[in-house]
């Protein structure tokens, strides 16, 4: 298998993508958005303003997906998820981690953090509001625990994208979740394969019969992930 290091020169052009200025405006130019696509945007953000609660402790936030924002916010929220895990695990390392493993972990810390920012960049005034994270179900002082929530996590974010892929009407934001869940994807082959070698694509994650990646719908991926959230998550127009 190759490593993250080896898959660097792939990596790059999406990092640049999603780290580099990470403006409204950059986000527009890379997605080629015309006329009718920053239409879509502003309207977005308009009718959006008035139904994404604002995270306070009272109501949570509200993925509406009523239209992409919906899509787009639940990907941010997921993002939020896995870029607050891998900033714990590198600033945190688990006792007796290789040099190799933490600078693999900490590759993977700035892409969910640039997947993140890229998020919550493009969405503008319509991002939800950042989460509350509960890891307290994790020791993150343990090997074990760390790759058994870092494959349950990249798992559960591959087959995530899958199954919202769907739902996406816009093919640049499409082309965008593509190029995101193959990141994604690489991640959680590393991971499995760190845990057990030869298991990146396994019966887990790929279906015996087609020979596709396992999908999941929105709800069921939240019912995992609100394990780990302290902010409470509404789902409206699903």
């Amino acid at each position: 298998m190759k490593n993250l290091h080896d898959e660097k020169e792939v990596l790059q052009e999406e990092r640049s993508i999603l780290t580099a200025p990470l403006q409204r405006r950059s986000f527009l130019q890379f997605a080629g958005a015309g006329a009718a696509g920053i239409a879509l945007i502003a309207a977005g953000c308009k009718k959006d303003k008035n139904i994404i609660d604002n995270g306070g402790s009272m109501g949570g936030v509200t993925l509406d997906f009523k239209d992409d924002f919906g899509v787009l916010n639940y990907a941010y929220a997921l993002e939020q998820l896995e870029a607050a895990f891998y900033i714990q695990v590198a600033a945190t390392p688990y006792a007796n981690i290789s040099a190799a493993e933490l600078a693999y972990f900490k590759d993977i810390q700035f892409h969910e953090i640039a997947h993140r920012e890229f998020f919550k960049n493009a969405l503008g005034t319509s991002a939800i509001a950042g989460l509350e994270v509960d890891f307290s179900k994790i020791n993150f002082a343990d090997r074990t625990s760390v790759l058994g929530t870092a494959k349950a996590f990249e798992d559960l974010g591959v087959s995530a994208y899958n199954g919202a892929g769907k739902l996406l009407k816009s093919t640049t934001y499409l082309t965008l979740a593509g190029k995101i869940v193959s990141v994604e994807a690489r991640h959680a082959a590393y991971i499995r394969e760190l845990i057990s070698p030869n298991s990146f694509s396994n019966v887990e994650v790929v279906d015996a019969v087609n020979g596709l990646e396992t999908s999941r719908d929105p709800k069921a991926v939240l019912a995992i992930a609100g394990g780990f959230v302290k902010t409470k998550i509404n789902v409206i127009n699903l």
